[in-house]
């Protein structure tokens, strides 16, 4: 299937909902997911919780502000990071959700992994959503999950694996690239019957900080695919690198990038801050 064919179809039917457990979901004013790293090494240290206690800390702060949906990982996808063992995975990231989802019934958890037995487990500790880097590369039996698991699926572009993607980053044209790889994948989704997916352009996943602004410039590209984008810029090396100062100091920045996707039609801001991004969000609408 190429992008055009997929764009011709569905500029004017954009999909703004996400069917979670029977609940349709609107997207029509954008959503804001807080990010929560199970990890000890995630590039931001914000970012990381290593125990119940801290997990729900920041699950109730987050959800204070206007968190929409909580993304939890155990696995750090920042560059160069080291594997994790499935096991391992699963010990860091089943408890946590369990915990979240009990507290906090009112919040939509999405486990981000890219590993079909830690999907599965995860959505039978009680999370909606899967939250894939790989876009099912790296598991051969996560598209058949999803389907299996009838929960939303958030597909994201990147190449090789996070060991890797620095140095998988020639495109011969970026934009038809990505898109030809989403439409792929969206049709081979939705021949198993999944039907609620977010596209994520990948910010930082096998791509320079010029190319990162490249996919910014042209968000909206991406929404003629016909279903919800959402914008992963928070902190991110495009931000820092270009200001010279470090991820802790990237919040302003962050702010700015958020605004411009969102003002190019992002659904979804992932973000480590949201109280700002929900301010943002605020903001942008009345415009």
């Amino acid at each position: 299937m190429c992008l055009n064919s997929v764009a011709k179809d569905s500029l004017f039917s954009q999909k703004k909902t996400l069917n979670i457990q029977g609940t349709l979901v609107s997207l029509e004013t954008p959503r804001v997911m807080g990010i929560l790293n199970v990890t000890p090494d995630s590039f931001y240290s914000g970012s990381r919780v290593a125990t119940e206690e801290a997990v729900l800390r920041q699950a109730e702060k987050f959800v204070q502000e206007g968190a929409f949906f909580l993304d939890i990982g155990g696995y750090s996808s920042r560059p160069g990071a080291d594997d994790v063992p499935l096991e391992e995975e699963l010990v860091r990231t089943i408890p946590a959700i369990e915990a979240v989802v009990r507290e906090f019934p009112e919040v939509y958890v999405s486990v981000d992994t890219f590993r079909a037995p830690v999907a599965r487990a995860a959505v039978e500790a009680g999370a909606h959503l899967i939250n894939d880097i790989s876009g099912g590369q790296l598991d051969p039996e996560m598209f058949t999950t999803v389907a299996l698991l009838g929960v939303p699926y958030i597909l994201m572009h990147m190449r090789g694996t996070p060991q890797t993607m620095k140095s998988l980053t020639k495109y011969d044209n970026l934009l038809t690239e990505m898109g030809v790889y989403f439409s792929e994948r969206v049709q081979q989704l939705q021949a198993l019957g999944v039907r609620d997916i977010v596209l994520d352009p990948g910010f930082g996943f096998a791509k320079t900080v010029e190319q990162n602004f490249k996919l910014l410039r042209n968000f909206d590209y991406f929404l003629s695919i016909g279903h919800p984008v959402l914008a992963g810029v928070s902190r991110k090396s495009m931000i820092w690198r270009t200001l010279d100062i470090t991820a802790a100091e990237a919040l302003n920045g962050t702010t700015v990038l958020n605004t411009i996707a969102l003002t190019q039609g992002a659904s979804i801001l992932r973000v480590h801050d949201v109280r700002e991004a929900m301010e943002t969000v605020t903001l942008v609408n009345k415009l």
